[in-house]
């Protein structure tokens, strides 16, 4: 099988973002649903919503639970915050899971499962999703993972595309494998993962790769040790969800999302430190990375 592309400047020149005027509206950029944060991991949130307007989102909506959403909204007055309804454990509430399927009926992009708790409320709402018909890209991160297994049908069947983003251990368990199975051949265990799931496949690591579900593969070198830090996957996913919000195929918002989120950490590593900088601090360097000003 064909080696991986390498993932860099030239390589994203091939894959464009949507262009937008300069009389372009908000609208025009897409709104971006970030189902996000509990009480537990309510930064999360805020992580991932900031990182989708920072690559481009025209709106940004986080639904996040109810005890934590006037912080959030705070905290990011760019955004329209949705209180949901949590149970004592502090997942997502059965009766939370209609409302939220309205909002994503209006939105552009769906990011869901950054600081979320597991459980079957969570599944229910990832069940009613995948069985709702809308058409518009998904971004799966972190809670989520676990329960796509079994749902690998449903999510093939998804008709707007979606992005998947495990790190090691969250793709042993999504394949039914060992963690050390994944880590010695990372590329491997992409390509099973986006043809299980129909998905693009991001699998982070020391060096990421991406898989598309038609088997193009491609490897980013790595932004520094840096970027293994508390938040740093939910600001990845909140990239990935902004660009497609802006109407970026899931394709073409993953490479842009891995490449853009591991510039930010090299250059973090050179004006910070090699470790030590912040999952926030990534961020507000997307903007100037994406035209090419690092």
């Amino acid at each position: 099988m064909n080696e991986p592309a390498a993932l860099d400047w030239e390589l994203l020149r091939r894959f464009p973002l949507p262009h937008h005027p300069d009389d372009g509206d908000k609208e025009d950029r897409g709104r971006a649903l970030v189902v996000a944060g509990s009480r537990e991991l309510p930064g999360a949130a805020l992580l991932a919503g900031v990182a989708a307007l920072r690559a481009g989102a025209g709106k940004l909506q986080i639904a996040t639970a109810e005890s934590v959403a006037a912080a959030i909204g705070v905290a990011v007055p760019e955004a329209r915050v949705i209180p949901h309804a949590e149970t004592v454990q502090g997942c997502i509430a059965e009766d939370a899971v209609e409302p939220l399927l309205k909002w994503a009926a209006g939105a552009q992009a769906v990011v869901i499962g950054c600081g979320l708790q597991q459980g079957p409320p969570l599944d229910a709402l990832i069940d009613a999703l995948l069985g709702c018909g809308i058409e518009v890209p998904l971004v799966l991160d972190a809670a989520v993972l676990g329960s796509l297994a079994q749902r690998a049908e449903a999510l093939r069947a998804w008709t707007g595309g979606a992005v998947v983003l495990p790190h090691a251990g969250e793709m042993a368990k999504l394949l039914g494998c060992g963690k050390e199975q994944v880590t010695a051949d990372p590329l491997a265990a992409a390509r099973q993962a986006a043809e299980m799931l129909g998905a693009v496949t991001v699998l982070k690591g020391e060096y990421s790769h991406v898989v598309a579900p038609d088997g193009r593969a491609f490897r980013y070198k790595g932004g520094g040790v840096g970027l293994a830090t508390s938040g740093s996957g939910d600001t990845l996913a909140g990239i990935v969800g902004g660009l497609c919000a802006r109407g970026a195929d899931p394709l073409t918002a993953a490479l842009w999302g891995v490449y853009l989120h591991g510039e930010a950490g090299r250059r973090l590593t050179i004006e910070v430190g090699r470790v030590g900088f912040l999952a926030r601090e990534i961020i507000d360097l997307i903007p100037m990375l994406m035209e090419g000003r690092a």
